[in-house]
């Protein structure tokens, strides 16, 4: 039995975009611009029907620019009759010279180093963990610089831990170690935020019921 909480002022729902040609084909995206695979549809589809089904409704709906997260956020929006509102902050971290590169190619091309400090470019020219920590940061500000209410964020696993990372007070550490959120295509986190407790509640993680065959 899950503990009950007051109605918080900021209740809000991070959801990962569903699954994309560059996720499918085994390509490092960033912030390179993959489309939604047909998988990806139906699993967005899927869960557009699930919360109009259950009467889920949000005051702002804000996405990532980039086409998985936009398309993503636009199934959901015509099942729910919403605006999208689009801020860069949510786009998934510039990847540098890795981004659009097959993994396979990226590995040969651009090998790990065997040691990563939090402040060293991904991808030669890419977003270290701290500027990427330093951006969820930003983006976090940016919802609370909205009145109170109920929020979906459509954007991507990498700068969705980062946010976590943000919200829960989590610094970055070397080589990427730490705690680790998964995101699985359409999975989303929910959570609650009292500004006068400074009460960060995490309500759920990685809910995607909706669409199970990725198990």
């Amino acid at each position: 039995m899950f503990p009950t909480f007051p109605p918080a002022p900021y209740t809000l729902v991070l959801l990962r975009h569903g699954e994309s040609v560059g996720n499918a084909e085994g390509y490092h995206q960033g912030q390179s611009d993959f489309p939604l695979s047909e998988t990806g549809r139906l699993q967005t589809q899927a869960l557009a029907n699930r919360w109009h089904a259950e009467n889920v409704t949000f005051d702002h709906l804000i996405s990532s620019p980039l086409l998985r997260a936009r398309e993503t956020a636009e199934i959901v929006a015509s099942a729910l009759n919403l605006p999208i509102e689009f801020n860069p902050d949510w786009m998934e971290r510039d990847a540098g010279l890795l981004s659009g590169l097959h993994h396979e190619d990226a590995s040969r091309r651009f090998p790990r180093p065997a040691f990563m400090h939090p402040y060293q470019p991904v991808g030669v020219t890419g977003e270290s963990q701290w500027e990427l920590f330093l951006r969820a940061g930003r983006a976090v500000q940016s919802l609370l610089d909205y009145p109170p209410g109920h929020f979906l964020v459509v954007s991507h696993g990498g700068i969705l831990n980062m946010v976590l990372y943000a919200m829960l007070g989590i610094v970055p550490q070397a080589n990427f170690t730490g705690p680790r959120f998964k995101f699985s295509n359409t999975g989303f986190a929910s959570l609650s935020y009292t500004p006068d407790e400074h009460a960060w509640r995490v309500l759920g993680i990685n809910d995607h019921a909706h669409w199970r065959d990725e198990e």
